[in-house]
């Protein structure tokens, strides 16, 4: 590996235009994965953090070529070299058990997220991207686990596609259902309520 470089939040770290080839650790922060549209409206595809591998070699690709990265947060980035690579899967198989099934996840997340864009209403969206991102990044709070994510409506308007405006009604109704809270920046849900509403099996 290469040394860490500190990336300021909100860099903008590759384009469509600019995807090479090359694998990158991450071992500090958070990283958003996002497409646009032909008006320029951006659709979160999947959030990467603390521990996550991205990038493109001819053996092993993780899903990133052709999207936009960018830092949610200050990062802490290296590059690793494809031998460096094969090496430390080699050397520990273990690992590389753990880190291919951290891989599938995050496509599976990716391919729900594309689905839910392609089919889903906003209100749907919007859940679950939450109820993702508390599995990902959620602290305990109570009965509500907090999304450990900088998320103002604009924030979560980008997520999944939508205006600041159809958000803030929905974040709205969803808080007077009790199905979240707010703070400055901060977004806790209940994950249960969220399922149910989804018509899904949480645990």
């Amino acid at each position: 590996m290469t040394h860490f470089n500190a990336i300021p939040k909100g860099s903008l770290i590759q384009t469509p235009e600019t995807s090479k080839d090359g694998l990158f650790f991450l071992k500090e922060g958070k990283l958003r994965l996002y497409k646009t549209n032909q008006e320029g409206k951006q659709f979160t595809i999947v959030i990467l953090g603390k521990g996550n591998i991205f990038g493109e070699i001819d053996t092993f690709s993780f899903g990133t070529r052709g999207l936009y990265i960018e830092t949610m947060e200050e990062s802490l980035i290296c590059s690793v070299s494809k031998q460096n690579f094969e090496d430390f899967l080699a050397a520990r198989p273990l690992v590389a058990m753990k880190m291919l099934s951290e891989l599938s996840t995050i496509l599976k997340e990716k391919d729900e997220m594309l689905e839910k864009l392609a089919l889903g209403d906003v209100r749907d969206r919007i859940l679950h991207l939450l109820l993702k991102l508390s599995e990902r990044f959620g602290v305990e709070d109570g009965e509500y686990v907090r999304i450990d994510l900088p998320l103002t409506h604009q924030e979560v308007a980008n997520l999944v596609g939508a205006t600041r405006e159809a958000v803030s009604v929905i974040l709205k109704t969803l808080m007077k259902e009790n199905v979240i809270e707010t703070g400055r920046k901060s977004l806790s849900i209940s994950p249960v309520k969220v399922a149910e509403i989804l018509e899904l099996t949480y645990s």
